[in-house]
């Protein structure tokens, strides 16, 4: 029974926790997903075996990471869904997505291809492909998408985005904005 129940952290453990991710977070923002535990731990200012007594593995704690950004992305997808404009969702979608993109540096696509086992990636890729489905085809039924765009065009326009680079974080957000706004247009009716 007592294996059934949650395990609460005192405050201190709490706090050790939410420093480790937030370095975790920054430092596979700026270096990617190769960087050391020992690195992550030094930069989270607690020692490695604080840090593996919370992620004993990269793939547990590069999964705890990126959580938030998951959960963010199916947001954005469903908040399109339920926009009754169906032009209007899909340019929000394909903007948000794409400044999401940008601020994490297309780490979605790095943490699939690097831990695919983490997460059931297969069936949260195929939700959130259906979703993005329904909404291109909503797009495209009301007349505002191109009569030969399909899904895998919007997977793939989402795919280059990933791959901006940039000197700097501003300097990456304001390319994914101006790639949006070609996108949008380039799939426009």
């Amino acid at each position: 029974m007592p294996d059934q129940l949650p395990r609460i952290l005192r405050s201190d453990a709490q706090d050790n926790r939410e420093r480790i991710l937030d370095a975790a977070r920054a430092v596979f923002a700026v270096d990617g997903l190769d960087v050391p535990m020992r690195e992550i731990a030094r930069r989270a200012d607690v020692g490695p075996a604080t840090l593996y007594r919370h992620f004993p593995t990269k793939e547990v704690l590069v999964t705890a990471a990126f959580a938030d950004q998951m959960r963010a992305c199916y947001t954005i997808v469903d908040e399109g869904l339920a926009d009754p404009d169906p032009w209007r969702g899909f340019r929000v979608v394909i903007e948000k997505l794409f400044e999401l993109h940008a601020h994490d540096r297309g780490f979605t696509a790095a943490f699939m291809a690097a831990f695919p086992r983490a997460m059931d990636f297969a069936a949260d890729r195929a939700q959130g492909a259906k979703s993005l489905a329904e909404l291109t085809y909503r797009a495209k039924d009301a007349g505002h998408l191109r009569a030969d765009v399909v899904p895998d065009d919007v997977l793939l326009v989402l795919m280059a985005n990933s791959g901006i680079q940039a000197t700097s974080a501003p300097a990456r957000l304001a390319a994914s904005r101006r790639f949006a706004a070609l996108a949008i247009r380039s799939l426009q009716a």
